[in-house]
């Protein structure tokens, strides 16, 4: 099962950092180029523990929905969304804060994911996946640290 761990220095507020993080207006902005949208539960504004939000968007050429659900949340430190139904097998994310000082905030991103199909998962998640789910979370955590810090 593939961890990715990312870890975003961003100057501003831990507060502000947790809360952009949630933000479902924020996320559509930052995954524009796949034409990432929300478009069941909670589609705008910021999600909460219990609600669960669909999307919609193109990836590897292809319309994919996939719906998560905030499983755990510790205002400002920590929240977990898990998938409930979707393109994975099953994954988890977790979205971790701390205070450096009091206006910087070190963002750690947990995201563990099983693909579907066993083998052909497997062998697909050394081949791109991966590194393609990367560069998704980091171009979504360069959007939220260029906000957080304008």
């Amino acid at each position: 099962m593939p961890i990715i761990e990312l870890k975003t220095i961003i100057n501003s507020d831990i507060e502000t950092c947790f809360n952009l993080a949630r933000d479902i207006n924020l996320h559509q902005k930052s995954l524009e180029h796949s034409k990432e949208r929300a478009i069941a539960g909670r589609t705008s504004g910021l999600i909460e523990l219990g609600e669960s939000v669909t999307w919609e968007a193109i990836h590897f050429g292809v319309k994919q929905r996939l719906t998560s659900i905030i499983t755990e949340f510790d205002f400002p430190n920590y929240f977990v969304d898990e998938q409930a139904s979707g393109p994975f097998e099953s994954f988890k994310h977790e979205h971790i804060f701390g205070k450096v000082s009091d206006n910087q905030t070190e963002m750690t991103d947990l995201f563990e994911f099983e693909s579907p199909r066993g083998f052909l998962g497997k062998f697909a998640n050394w081949l791109f996946l991966k590194r393609y789910m990367t560069d998704l979370l980091e171009t979504r955590n360069g959007a939220l640290k260029k906000f957080a810090e304008s």
